[in-house]
Formats: C-alpha cells, structure tokens, sequence
C-alpha cells in the first residue's frame, strides 16, 4: 500500500503596499494652490467691495434720502437731482469738466506719444530720460499743484518772469478766466504723462523690428512709418488709453481745488469740485450724492457705448 505523503501548502507572500500613482500627490498640490491663489483672492475681493463697492452703493442710496451726519435719514426720492439740476453752478461745473477734457486730449494726449516716440529712438542715455519723464508721477499731487502756483504768481512767478527776461507780455495765468482752465491742463498733462509715456514705450518695443525694415526697404520715411506701421500696431493701447484718459479727467479735482479755489468767476469749478462743495461747505451729502450718481451714470454710458464701439471697430477692421 503506497503511503501518501503530504507536503504542505506553500506560504503565501503578502503582497507589499502599493504606492499611490504620482497624479494623486500631484492633483493634492494643486490644490493646495489653487486654495492658496483662492484665498489671496479673496482677500482682494473683500477689501474691493470694502472700499470700492460698499461706497458706490451707499452713494446711491443716499442720493434718494435727506442725509446730514448725526441725523436720521429721510428718503425724499429725487428731490436731491431736482434741487441739482437747479443750482446755477451745475451748468457751469458741466461745462468746465467737459471743455477740461476735451483740452487734454488735444493738449495732453498727443504729447505721451511723441515723448515715447523720442524715447524709443533714443541710443544713449535712455534709462535717464525715463526717469526724468517719469519724475512727476512721483510727487505727490498736492505738492505738484503747489509748484505750478508759484510758477503761475502773476507778481513774481517764475512763468511771467521768463516771459519777461525775453520781453514777451506777460499772462495771469491762473488768475485770468480765460486762460485757468488751459493753465490746469498744462498742470494735468505734466503731472500724469509719465505713466503714459511708459505703457505708450512698452508697446512700441513689442513691435517687431521686420515691420520696420520691411517698410523702409519700400522708402518710407518716419511719418510714413509711424502712420501705417506704429499707429495700427499700437491701435489697442490707443484706444484704451483715451478711454482711461477721459475718465480721469472728467474727475479733475486736485487742480482746481488747490491753485485756482473754482475760480475766477467759476472758470475752473469741476463737476467732482462742486461735489466736494455740496459735501463739505453746503453739508449737503444728499446733493453731493446726487451729482456723483449724475456722474457715474454719465461715465458709465460713455465707457460702454465706447467700448463696443471699439470692439465692432475692430472686428469689421
């Protein structure tokens, strides 16, 4: 009788753990990122609403009431637009913003670019003149309002006495109501061009260089150039410029309020001036808040019929 011998069973290996596949570390990461980006976010986004938002709203809020700081409101509707568009000085403030405005860009808009222009052919010294044409950004606005009136004094300002070293008749300035208001736009224009001047210089150098070469091979000269060449390949910073532009200067304040006082005879009271009068010499927050919802509404429009304008433009271009 054959004897069966069993023989044991073989020992089972345990399997070792698998590791997990890299995608999972790396989808962790991101979005531990993504919270991250999120969070930062959401800190601008709250300290936006906060400061930006809260004030617009409240703004228009208050434009429907009878509001005076220590006092309950009183809704009273649109008798704050009424009393407005009464006041004598709204025509005025109006007439003012929109001619200051319509002054820059004549004055103003055109000068940022030929700077870059001059800038960006420059060989030499070329970091010292941005930074002499960036120079009156960083003075405070106050203090660069300041200067220009010393430089306008029409007794010993440095304007007239320039003006009389090369025997030319000398101006009021500031102090004429015919000349303030073009006066404020030279202090705007000097004040503010040096940004422009540098976004205006970053787009001429992204365009390529083969354009150029291309078009002076077929002999155009430099007006010819920058007419078929610059212009259209700098067509959308332009455009968003003027429109950046015209919404700064119709909320021109610092000039008016600190070298002429609105004056003379109303010549340079702006529209954001008579809010600031309604606000804090009247008392009235009701009005000011009024004009400024006026103001916003106007502005509002304006950016948006332009910007479609802009775009349809662009797309039948």
């Amino acid at each position: 009788m054959t004897k069966t011998v069993e023989r044991p069973a073989p020992a089972v290996r345990a399997r070792p753990a698998q590791a997990p596949p890299p995608t999972a570390g790396r989808g962790r990461r991101r979005l531990a990122d993504q919270g991250r980006a999120y969070g930062f976010l959401l800190g601008g986004v709250l300290c936006f609403a906060l400061f930006s938002w809260y004030p617009a709203i409240r703004a228009v809020v208050i434009a429907f009431q009878k509001y005076t700081p220590g006092s309950d409101p009183e809704w009273v509707g649109t008798a704050n637009f009424t009393r407005v568009l009464q006041d004598p000085e709204f025509a005025a403030a109006w007439r003012n913003t929109l001619t200051f405005t319509a002054l820059a860009l004549l004055i103003g808009f055109a000068i940022p670019f030929v700077l870059a222009l001059v800038l960006n052919e420059l060989r030499h010294a070329r970091a010292f003149f941005r930074v002499v044409v960036y120079l009156p950004v960083m003075i405070p606005p106050v203090v660069s309002a300041l200067l220009w009136k010393w430089f306008y004094d029409p007794g010993a300002g440095l304007a007239n006495e320039a003006l009389r070293l090369l025997h030319l008749p000398t101006s009021n300035w500031s102090n004429g109501a015919d000349t303030a208001l073009v006066s404020l736009v030279l202090v705007a224009t000097w004040a503010n061009m040096g940004g422009t001047v540098l976004v205006y210089l970053a787009a001429l150098q992204s365009i390529p260089g083969e354009l150029y070469e291309a078009a002076e091979l077929d002999g155009a000269n430099l007006p010819q150039r920058v007419r078929h060449v610059t212009i259209p390949q700098t067509r959308f910073v332009i455009l968003m410029l003027m429109l950046l532009q015209i919404i700064a200067t119709m909320q021109v304040f610092t000039e008016p309020f600190v070298i002429t006082g609105g004056g003379p005879e109303n010549a340079t009271v702006t529209v954001l001036y008579l809010i600031y009068k309604y606000a804090f010499l009247y008392n009235d927050f009701g009005g000011a808040c009024a004009l400024s919802v006026m103001l916003l509404a106007l502005l509002g429009l304006f950016s948006a019929g332009y910007l479609r304008f802009t775009r349809s433009d662009g797309e039948g271009a």
